[in-house]
């Protein structure tokens, strides 16, 4: 099987799991959201056998792509079809110790990320997190220029698309009772959020 390969996500693998290795306990179930190719379900499960990895993605074609870039990975379960639109998630009845999510809000529209907040309220455990990777523009921090110009090229694609507001998208997770808890520069002029459910 001829698997696609995003060389963004080849890119941040790396630096992401080296944040996520601190945030998150030495055994954890995570739900990951948009997991699109499989190569963050594959590094990072791959790196901690003790870390239970539920990819899942709103496209129906990617669980079969996810599943066969992770077979053989024995933490990462089987890769089910989530829309995060879709209320409540069509998902067993379990929580997550986390929920992970890696681009997606700027390539959507503006109610993913409402839907994000609802969904992850519900199958977080107290005190779980959601972790929220990409660019952002946040009050009183210039915007970098690549950023400017990756916001135009996604607005030129779609207007419902582009950067979110770092303050909309907490002032959203507090709807739902959840509470913006840290923000960690990453390269590339992206962040890694880190939100807290009660």
């Amino acid at each position: 099987m001829n698997l696609p390969f995003s060389p963004a996500a080849d890119r941040n693998k790396i630096a992401i799991l080296s944040i996520l290795q601190r945030l998150l306990p030495p055994s954890v179930r995570v739900l990951e959201i948009a997991a699109g190719s499989g190569q963050h379900a594959q590094h990072f499960a791959g790196a901690h056998s003790a870390w239970t990895w539920q990819p899942s993605d709103a496209d129906p074609a990617m669980p079969r792509v996810i599943d066969a870039r992770c077979a053989g990975i024995t933490n990462v379960l089987p890769a089910v079809h989530l829309d995060v639109l879709r209320q409540p998630w069509p998902l067993p009845p379990t929580v997550f110790g986390a929920i992970y999510c890696a681009n997606m809000l700027h390539i959507s529209p503006w109610p993913t990320c409402v839907a994000l907040m609802q969904g992850a309220a519900a199958r977080l455990e107290a005190n779980g997190v959601l972790l929220l990777y990409g660019p952002y523009r946040q009050a009183d921090v210039p915007t970098a220029a690549s950023n400017e110009g990756f916001d135009t090229s996604l607005k030129s694609q779609n207007p419902a698309w582009g950067l979110r507001d770092l303050s909309d998208v907490a002032l959203e997770a507090e709807v739902f009772g959840m509470k913006l808890e840290q923000v960690i520069a990453m390269p590339a002029n992206n962040l890694l959020l880190m939100f807290r459910a009660p």
